[in-house]
């Protein structure tokens, strides 16, 4: 029986060693699949991470593009306001300007507008009011050189400064808001340069 005793300790110790070593290499193997495990969770968090940061920067910089978009409509729309304000004063300045330097303009106006023949000026009722007693001449001297006649009429027109130069069938509008219409994209750009140089 003592040999049977020994065979079956030699088994028993055979047994638990190879138990042994199976539990060992279970454990082995449990260790490296968590160890892999945790590798590919703490990659695919670091993925994730900088997924979500590039995200936010993108937002982020969307953000301060839309942001500095909207500063600079609105620095746009100042400064369109500003200089349509600095027009219309100019424009009101100009119709406002003291008789004599009024005339004056109107005699450049004509001198500028003018075509060959005879051509009538019409005024504004305010104007007609005021007219200087040799304007007619003045504007017929400033002419001369074009072969331009030119005579004022009693008839008023609808305008506020400037007036209509006309011959026959044919006006110009040489009206203060007629001319600043007429070259209000050049009077802005003049106008944006002395402002915002």
């Amino acid at each position: 029986m003592a040999g049977l005793e020994k065979i079956i300790r030699q088994i028993q110790e055979e047994s638990d060693e190879a138990a042994g070593k199976v539990i060992a290499a279970a454990k082995e193997t449990r260790e490296q699949l968590l160890e892999r495990a945790r590798a590919e969770a703490k990659q695919e968090c670091d993925r994730i991470e900088e997924e979500g940061r590039k995200r936010k920067e993108e937002i982020l910089n969307r953000g301060r593009s839309a942001a500095g978009l909207k500063v600079r409509q609105g620095l746009l729309a100042k400064k369109q306001e500003l200089i349509g304000e600095v027009l219309s004063q100019a424009l009101e300045k100009a119709k406002n300007l003291e008789p004599d330097r009024y005339f004056d303009v109107v005699v450049k106006l004509a001198a500028d507008w003018a075509m060959e023949g005879c051509g009538t000026v019409y005024f504004s009722e305010k104007d007609l009011r005021r007219l200087p007693e040799d304007l007619e001449e003045r504007m017929n001297q400033a002419v001369k050189d074009k072969k331009a006649v030119l005579r004022i009429s009693s008839q008023p027109r609808e305008i506020q400064g400037g007036f209509v130069l006309s011959y026959g069938g044919i006006e110009e509008n040489c009206s203060f808001d007629a001319m600043f219409d007429s070259s209000r994209e050049h009077l802005q750009d003049v106008v944006r340069k002395i402002l915002f140089p």
